[in-house]
């Protein structure tokens, strides 16, 4: 196996075979970062098809100050938000002031859970939800940063957060019932 550097310098070289070889390394991570911002799955490998792209295309801007993996992550990512932003799922958004009242409480946090379970509850919100929440809770973003990557309000941002956050503790309070007091963190997929 190739390291980073004999990789990004195939792939520079327009080596088809390093391409390649950069692919398979990498495309398994790199989806399942797409399915956390794009729920439908043709939607993301159409997305991680045009990060790929974009990959090979701007090598060249790769310095090697981060790792590869990194790199290549953040492309997926800016390549989601952009197929997300088209879709301009926050448009019928109501800002945090108006919904105060009704979010919940900074100090509640979410159960831990089985993380594939965890993904599937997140894939199942609406996509500004989604979306703000992988950036937010999972990137690590703050709502400054996430307003001016998406072009929202940042109170947009908080308020969208806010409601991914209610929607899941929604989710997994009925399925607490439905389970009968067996806790959600060991439940199985």
């Amino acid at each position: 196996m190739q390291d980073e550097y004999e990789l990004v310098e195939g792939c520079r070289r327009q080596d088809r075979i390093v391409q390649r070889q950069l692919y398979e390394r990498f495309a398994g991570k790199l989806f399942v970062v797409c399915k956390r911002y794009i729920h439908d799955s043709n939607e993301a490998e159409d997305v991680l098809q045009d990060s790929f792209v974009k990959i090979y295309r701007h090598i060249d801007s790769f310095r090697f100050e981060c790792p590869l993996e990194a790199w290549l992550k953040r492309v997926v990512i800016n390549t989601a938000l952009k197929a997300i932003r088209k879709q301009k799922p926050w448009e019928h958004t109501t800002d945090v002031q108006e919904l105060a009242l009704t979010l919940p409480q900074a100090d509640e946090s979410l159960p831990m859970l089985n993380y594939q379970y965890l993904l599937t509850l997140i894939q199942e919100l609406p996509p500004g939800c989604r979306t703000i929440f992988n950036l937010y809770a999972i990137e690590g973003y703050n709502h400054l940063e996430i307003a001016e990557m998406l072009g929202i309000a940042e109170g947009t941002s908080k308020s969208q957060y806010s409601r991914a956050r209610g929607l899941l503790q929604q989710k997994l309070q009925s399925e607490k019932r439905l389970i009968d007091g067996h806790p959600v963190q060991g439940r199985p997929l």
